[in-house]
């Protein structure tokens, strides 16, 4: 079985070794420039060219045709395809690769929506990578994912809406009003749908770290053991801040902290701080 994710997809490196996952690409536009996610520019890079823009990025994603080449090639040595892909309520990435199966009847391709994306999103692909490493017939793996999803969740604050509202990632007007009033919002991302939501909101930044404790907290309970993974676009001091509030009132295991992907922080600009985090003992094992 092969393994087909995205770039929106976040991961630490050593959770990926000796995975094999297939990543589609996901283009960045700015100042005239195309980019590939990940691949031509990496986040480091692309968050120092961020300030110096004369235009707010734009991002788009893979055709069917270009998804049809992916399966094309990897049905050459396994027709079996699973499809791990960021959230439909947010990209139209899934959709592309289901119009780009069409193309390729010897592939047997499966789509699974995260309903979610970057660490979160990760989570799930490392979860299929690894059971299909293990041989798991693709049933399983569906149920393993189906978990992963159900129990993990994404929340994450920013400094400025400007990126959010021109992509379209959030309701122009809601975001104009946050942005005059200077609310800073905790954004979810629902498991329904897998669009944005509002779970909280402060009036400064550093309130609004904090308040990524309190909603935790109100929905896993004060010492609840987490699983956890902080994410940020260019904001190490935040990272630290963040680690050091759960630290004081969770027990976590901890992931290595990690740069959103590239393609992402196009819609969010710099100072996000957000994390991926599940009840320990509601996460499944994996392989």
């Amino acid at each position: 079985m092969h393994i087909v994710s995205d770039r929106g997809m976040d991961l630490p490196p050593e959770l990926l070794e000796g995975l094999t996952v297939h990543l589609a690409p996901l283009l960045i536009g700015l100042d005239g420039k195309t980019y590939v996610s990940g691949v031509d520019i990496q986040p480091e890079e692309f968050y120092a060219l961020l300030p110096q823009a004369q235009n707010l990025p734009t991002t788009s994603l893979p055709s069917p045709g270009e998804f049809a080449q992916i399966f094309r090639e990897l049905a050459r040595t396994d027709p079996e395809i699973l499809c791990v892909h960021i959230s439909s309520g947010l990209s139209s990435t899934c959709n592309s690769a289901r119009e780009g199966a069409k193309l390729v009847p010897e592939a047997r391709v499966t789509l699974f929506d995260t309903l979610t994306l970057s660490a979160a999103e990760g989570w799930q692909v490392e979860a299929a990578a690894r059971a299909a490493k293990a041989g798991w017939p693709m049933e399983q793996v569906l149920e393993l994912l189906t978990k992963v999803r159900e129990v993990t969740d994404t929340i994450f604050t920013l400094p400025e809406l400007e990126y959010l509202i021109h992509g379209g990632r959030i309701s122009h007007i809601k975001g104009l009003l946050a942005s005059v009033l200077n609310i800073k919002p905790i954004i979810g991302v629902s498991k329904v749908d897998g669009k944005y939501y509002q779970r909280g909101q402060a009036r400064t930044f550093p309130k609004a770290l904090a308040k990524l404790v309190d909603v935790v907290a109100e929905q896993h309970g004060e010492g609840t053991p987490l699983r956890m993974q902080i994410m940020h676009t260019n904001n190490l001091a935040g990272v630290r801040e963040v680690k050091a509030l759960f630290d004081a009132r969770f027990p976590v295991t901890w992931l290595s902290p990690g740069v959103v992907a590239p393609v992402l922080g196009a819609h969010t600009g710099l100072g996000l701080v957000g994390i991926a985090y599940a009840p320990l003992s509601a996460y499944p094992v994996l392989p």
